[in-house]
């Protein structure tokens, strides 16, 4: 009998580990290729927005204000989303609407004949982003479980960014052979398209990813434990500070450090950096835990004062160092999450993470946008003290956390 039993294990693919390794490969690599072509959109928009605005006659503070709102809603409302999706457990359906808000406003912006019509598409655009992250996140987070969530969730945010990579390219050529920031919003249309089909796509492949998991949830978990609150505060400092992309753009169309055609090129070469540095830091954060969330965030906090203050060499290493930190938000921080909480409360933790994040912020983009228009070195200053002090929190994390057995941390 035993041996029957044996063989029928064997038999049946679905119970080899490896199997389920290359399943969960293939899963986050079929989300990372959608992230290449959604990144490829809204990246490239996100590039341009900054001068945009300027050229429909926004002031700083306006920029500030529409960055830091979009950035709330964006990372705000996935508290929503998150919750629908643990309260369902269906997380295929907030996805996809998710994805269908955010490409279709992107090339809407090509219509916008002034800077409020922009600014309306351009939080839309953050709101479909919010929608669909909480759900697609957790998703990613049952597959990395068996091919190491540092690692998986780099090999996503490496695709991820390698979209953010062209898509701001594509935008430069546009401007530099047709001049008009309509042009470039049109063209985005066919990676908007190619997103679209591919989610769908990977919804009808992988209808139940949950399945991709090691281990089975947690039932009898109940409620958030300490420590991630702690990591929220940590993350919430780490946001206040680090300005919008648009502010710096706006900054660089105001100056004249940066011709405005390299500007969507310099955001080319941050999404490069953070693509590239998130598979390097991921497979860091599997061997190290959090412990690299330190060194990373002090060498984040320097963009400031190189992008606000230097000339175009010195602009360029800001922004590489600005690419840096959205690397590590988007990869190392998720992560980190995943490992926190249990299972089935990790959509809601994944909203209440980024909801915070998004608060924060929002609040330091408004803080920063009146900054710029009063002071440019208070603005630096604020910024980089503020990220700065989330240093030692990650600290106190990272040590409780490492000190916590598996079966106590939830």
């Amino acid at each position: 009998m035993a041996g029957d039993s044996s063989d029928r294990v064997v038999d049946d693919p679905q119970l080899d580990p490896g199997w389920q390794k290359r399943a969960a490969l293939r899963f986050v690599l079929t989300i990372g290729i959608v992230s290449l072509f959604a990144d490829m959109t809204y990246e490239g928009s996100r590039s341009i927005t900054g001068q945009y605005l300027a050229i429909l006659g926004a002031t700083g503070t306006v920029v500030g204000i529409v960055a830091g709102l979009g950035e709330l809603l964006g990372y705000g409302l996935r508290l929503v989303s998150g919750r629908l999706a643990d309260r369902t457990g269906d997380y295929w359906p907030i996805t996809l609407f998710g994805y269908f808000i955010q490409m279709l406003a992107v090339p809407a912006l090509a219509l916008a004949g002034n800077w409020q019509v922009a600014a309306a598409l351009i939080i839309v655009e953050r709101i479909g982003k919010a929608t669909r992250n909480p759900p697609r996140d957790v998703m990613l987070s049952h597959a990395t479980e068996v091919i190491g969530r540092g690692w998986g969730f780099g090999v996503h945010e490496a695709l991820d960014q390698t979209g953010a990579l062209i898509g701001p390219l594509i935008a430069a050529w546009v401007l530099y052979a047709r001049g008009q920031y309509q042009a470039a919003f049109e063209v985005l249309l066919v990676p908007a398209f190619l997103t679209l089909t591919l989610i769908v796509v990977a919804r009808l492949v992988y209808p139940r990813p949950q399945d991709l998991a090691a281990t089975p949830p947690d039932i009898a978990a109940r409620g958030l434990p300490k420590v991630f609150w702690l990591y929220l505060a940590g993350a919430a400092l780490v946001a206040a500070g680090f300005a919008d992309f648009s502010l710096i753009a706006f900054h660089f169309q105001k100056s004249s450090v940066v011709p405005a055609a390299w500007v969507p090129v310099f955001y080319s070469i941050a999404m490069g950096v953070s693509g590239l540095g998130s598979l390097i830091f991921g497979r860091l954060y599997d061997r190290f835990g959090l412990a690299v969330l330190i060194p990373l965030t002090l060498a984040a906090a320097l963009f400031a004062p190189l992008a606000f203050f230097g000339g175009f060499v010195l602009a360029l290493i800001g922004i590489a160092l600005w690419g840096l930190g959205m690397g590590v938000h988007e990869s190392i921080m998720s992560a980190a999450v995943a490992g926190m909480v249990p299972s089935q409360r990790r959509a809601s933790a994944y909203g209440l993470f980024t909801g915070g994040y998004g608060v924060s912020w929002f609040l330091g983009s408004v803080v920063l946008g009146v900054l710029y228009d009063i002071s440019l070195p208070a603005l630096v200053i604020f910024s980089v003290l503020i990220q700065l002090a989330a240093v030692p929190v990650f600290a106190v994390v990272g040590r409780r956390f490492a000190a916590t057995p598996a079966s106590e941390k939830y």
